[in-house]
């Protein structure tokens, strides 16, 4: 069953707040922040105690500040991500689109388009990215300039825009102030950090931190930014090629953060391994994301070597686009739409 929301942004994120289960009435209230007052209303509501209270929103700001301090203890929240490969194809399916056979083609026509229902119903792909060009639009006129003071708008939205077209970089501040003024953005280091923080906020950009596996330490100040839907990018740039690379990172990342595992970036001395992932149970496993490993010997060692560097006992994949299935060290290499249609875990 599909859901169609009031707001666009909906799509995006939904914050599920629970306050009470099996109580005589279930309220469901959204995009509540925008009312003044509203966190006495509802804590009226809850100390009523036959109240099942269900609040969605678009964005990190519901649940902070006062509503935080008034609900603590109280709820769950629940974070709903644009569609999945899974879904992209069902929601297809739904609007009564062509599917193709060939899984390779639906995952770069899924990159391409993004994985916001609403943009499915349109067949031109102009329109598709107008539909998501107003959706960040709204993002910014509802969710930021009405929450956050933003004295320079034009600088925020070339940060927003720099950062958007280099999202899967590894990064610091330092290395963006630098990479910004070369194209002409001069702000403070204060500023930028500021900027960031509320583009994760506005749940525009998701921030992946590194972790050393031999410290068993963060290392903090190196970082990368992945984007909330593909479609951010590509509604942006005229050249629609796909840099594989960053793309399929982009995906995996939102795939398992959809699925409730946090995920980091993982450090073996000299080596980087994709993503480190770990359950609600604290089971862990390592990825290494490849457009290809067909290409070369060379290639195909240079993938593995970072999961064959990691000595414990938990489960290590390989994933890709669309190669020969290898077996190699106990290694799990598969291809990610399969994977996906499939809705796999890493476990």
């Amino acid at each position: 069953m599909y859901l169609e929301y009031s707001g666009a942004f909906s799509y995006l994120l939904l914050c599920v707040t629970l306050i009470g289960f099996m109580h005589n009435y279930n309220l469901f209230i959204d995009e509540i922040q925008n009312v003044n007052g509203f966190e006495d209303v509802l804590e009226a509501y809850r100390l009523e105690e036959e109240y099942s209270i269900f609040i969605t929103g678009s964005n990190s700001y519901l649940l902070s500040g006062e509503l935080a301090t008034v609900l603590t203890g109280r709820y769950v929240e629940f974070e709903v991500f644009t569609l999945s490969f899974e879904e992209y194809l069902k929601m297809k399916e739904f609007y009564g689109k062509t599917i193709s056979s060939d899984l390779t083609t639906e995952l770069d026509k899924y990159i391409i388009e993004g994985g916001f229902p609403k943009a499915l119903e349109y067949d031109d792909i102009n329109d598709k990215y107008r539909y998501v060009q107003s959706v960040i639009n709204e993002i910014f006129e509802k969710d930021i300039s009405k929450r956050v003071k933003i004295r320079n708008k034009e600088a925020f939205l070339k940060v927003q825009t720099y950062i958007i077209n280099n999202f899967g970089a590894t990064t610091s501040i330092s290395n963006l102030l630098e990479e910004l003024k070369k194209t002409g953005i001069i702000i403070k280091r204060e500023t930028l950090a500021r900027y960031i923080h509320i583009l994760v906020d506005a749940k525009i950009l998701y921030e992946c931190k590194r972790f050393d596996l031999k410290s068993r330490r963060s290392i903090i100040g190196e970082q990368k930014y992945y984007i909330t839907d593909l479609s951010f990018y590509f509604m942006n740039n005229v050249d629609q090629r796909i840099n594989y690379g960053p793309v399929l990172e982009n995906i995996v990342y939102q795939y398992a953060r959809s699925n409730n595992y946090a995920v980091s970036i993982g450090r073996i001395g000299n080596l980087e391994c994709d993503f480190i992932v770990r359950s609600k149970y604290n089971q862990y496993a390592y990825i290494q994301v490849a457009m290809t490993i067909m290409n070369s010997k060379k290639t195909e060692d240079r993938e593995y070597a970072p999961l064959e560097n990691i000595k414990d006992g938990y489960p290590k994949y390989l994933l890709t686009r669309n190669d020969m299935i290898q077996r190699r060290n106990g290694i799990k290499h598969v291809n990610i739409p399969v994977f996906m249609k499939e809705g796999k875990m890493f476990e």
